[in-house]
């Protein structure tokens, strides 16, 4: 089978045909509507013009991208089918977010995330979260989104093209986001659909290639067996504890990913918040009736159940090649997984799981740019810089705003300024995410559930879920002791002892809430902020039960088959 790196000319050619029918699809899109091109809600929002398949598709192809890829694959290589907790967690976690938390957006008519904060709790709030979340997408996902799937396609092109390549992404996102969030969603389509074939393949090029190096013949499912056989610690969902006896890899594998600890509440945070809090993820739908919203998140819950079939189990393959003396390809440790795998493909596939890639990082650029400009013109622009901003001005300072963002991400990327190649990508974002996530979930949850949540509490939760997060990341084990009642800090193999980081969000998240009860108990009983709910808004229908039953039904089922 041809193992040659680089593309030839078949790949080259659908590549090719996957941008232009994605262009030409996004134009046709783009000139229907034209009538609505400077109705400012129409842009931002796409309102009441997404369908729950396009909802579905476009928070799928916004997830995706190069980070997971190549770190989810990578962290399969590591940990195994452990790491899918991320994305059936998730499904769990949009289930929760589909039936509580889009009545309450919808209801309070909230379109953006710091309108939710501005409405529910004051202004200063609302600013002072813009302006992080502007910086935190442009400065940290954004770039990072970049710079891993230039790094990625580059690699696959001959590692010549780096800046070409990277030039390239950001010009194809650019094109797609300044048609607005309705060119995004349905470009989203054939994106996720091209993520999903493409991902597909892959996948079962990778396990035909382990069953024909074991002998079992060039068969997915007796490749898939000889995973399970010659790697059974990969396909175990909870990481055991360490104890003396451990291995420092054991003990790795634990802080990575701690077992039930992780499963009481960190993964919750990270997913609940993501999902459930976060502009870029969240706006799809805010545009939608309720019914068409549910139905499309939930439509999204069951496409995550697929993700670890096309991200995690090409990095598990890659491991019992790699182990096996089969995988010499492999660079660059656990990160270069995917990557080594794609050079089993034959040409022409290449090429597609290239455009899948593409299609995940483009899409995820586009989204990201997307949620930016929305933020920037209506809680910032309009509201402090122009404040009789028309529909028409609304939208032209949208579109500078994306390719204003896109520049900054350019430019910071053009030499990795930010040192997102020395940390990895999936780590980097993960940092910085991590540390502000228990913060602003206890911000949103109180905000959302309990009318006595203050906007003093607000504004003590976001400052104390960061430094609570980086003190018990960086500085309790130096401060407490290796051994206490709120955590076990373990060897890290550098000469230190670190905190589980899923336990350190779970500690960060509790100790938020409690100071943020504290401080609402000294001001009225009922907040006069607070958001109206009754019972009927949280009632669900019965097609929408049907799917969260299926859902959950997978879910056991994949659970107790590898726990």
């Amino acid at each position: 089978m041809n193992q040659n790196p680089n593309l030839a000319f078949a790949d080259y050619a659908v590549f090719i045909i996957y941008f232009i029918v994605v262009s030409v699809y996004g134009y046709t899109i783009y000139r229907k509507r034209e009538k609505n091109e400077h109705d400012a809600k129409a842009y931002f929002l796409a309102e009441g013009t997404l369908t729950w398949w396009a909802i579905g598709a476009s928070l799928i192809a916004s997830n995706i991208s190069a980070e997971q890829f190549i770190g989810m694959s990578g962290e399969g290589f590591f940990l195994g089918i452990a790491v899918a907790a991320y994305e059936w967690i998730a499904a769990i976690a949009l289930i929760i977010i589909a039936i509580w938390f889009i009545p309450v957006y919808l209801k309070n008519k909230i379109y953006t995330m710091p309108q939710f904060l501005k409405t529910r709790y004051n202004e200063s709030t609302a600013l002072i979260m813009a302006v992080f979340w502007l910086f935190l997408y442009v400065f940290v996902n954004l770039t990072s989104i970049l710079y891993l799937g230039a790094v990625a396609i580059n690699g696959l092109a001959g590692g010549e093209y780096l800046h070409a390549i990277m030039i390239g992404l950001a010009v194809f996102a650019l094109l797609i986001s300044l048609g607005g969030m309705k060119v995004v969603a349905y470009t989203d389509v054939i994106q996720v659909a091209v993520l999903i074939i493409g991902g597909l393949v892959t996948t079962y090029i990778a396990l035909t290639t382990v069953g024909r190096y074991f002998g079992v013949g060039e068969d997915a499912i007796a490749g898939f067996q000889v995973l399970m056989e010659k790697a059974p610690e990969h396909f175990k969902m909870i990481i055991p504890r360490p104890d003396e006896n451990s291995t420092q890899l054991e003990i790795n594998k634990y802080l990575t990913f701690p077992g039930m600890l992780s499963y009481l509440a960190g993964i919750w945070i990270i997913n609940l918040n993501y999902w459930g809090c976060n502009q870029y993820i969240t706006q799809r739908a805010l545009g939608a009736d309720l019914q068409t919203a549910r139905t499309g998140i939930l439509f999204a819950g069951f496409l995550k159940l697929l993700m670890p079939v096309i991200v995690m189990l090409p990095g598990i393959a890659a491991f019992v090649l790699y182990e096996n003396g089969h995988l010499p390809q492999l660079v660059g440790g656990k990160d270069g997984a995917y990557s080594a795998v794609l050079t089993f493909l034959p040409t022409g596939l290449k090429g597609l799981s290239v455009a899948a890639l593409t299609a995940a990082i483009v899409a995820s650029l586009a989204g990201k740019v997307n949620s930016i400009s929305t933020i920037y013109t209506l809680d910032v622009h309009k509201k402090y810089i122009q404040k009789n901003a028309t529909d028409r001005s609304q939208v032209n300072i949208g579109r500078y705003a994306v390719f204003a963002a896109m520049l900054l991400a350019v430019l910071f990327t053009w030499n990795d300024v930010l040192g997102i190649g020395g940390v990895g990508g999936f780590t980097y974002i993960q940092k910085y995410t991590g540390f502000i996530s228990p913060g602003v979930f206890a911000m949103f949850i109180l905000g959302m559930f309990w009318k006595r949540t203050t906007g003093t509490a607000a504004i003590v939760g976001v400052i104390s879920g960061f430094l609570l997060s980086v003190l018990f990341n960086e500085f309790a084990p130096a401060l407490f002791g290796n051994e206490t009642l709120l955590y076990t800090a373990w060897p890290n193999g550098k000469g230190g002892f670190e905190i589980p980081f899923h336990i350190c969000m779970g500690l960060s998240f509790m100790f938020t809430m409690l100071l943020m009860i504290a401080v609402s108990f000294a001001g009225p009983k009922v907040n006069p902020k607070a958001f109206e709910l009754d019972s009927e808004m949280f009632k669900i229908k019965p097609q929408t039960t049907v799917m969260i039953v299926i859902t959950l039904l997978i879910i056991f089922a994949l659970y107790a088959k590898f726990w």
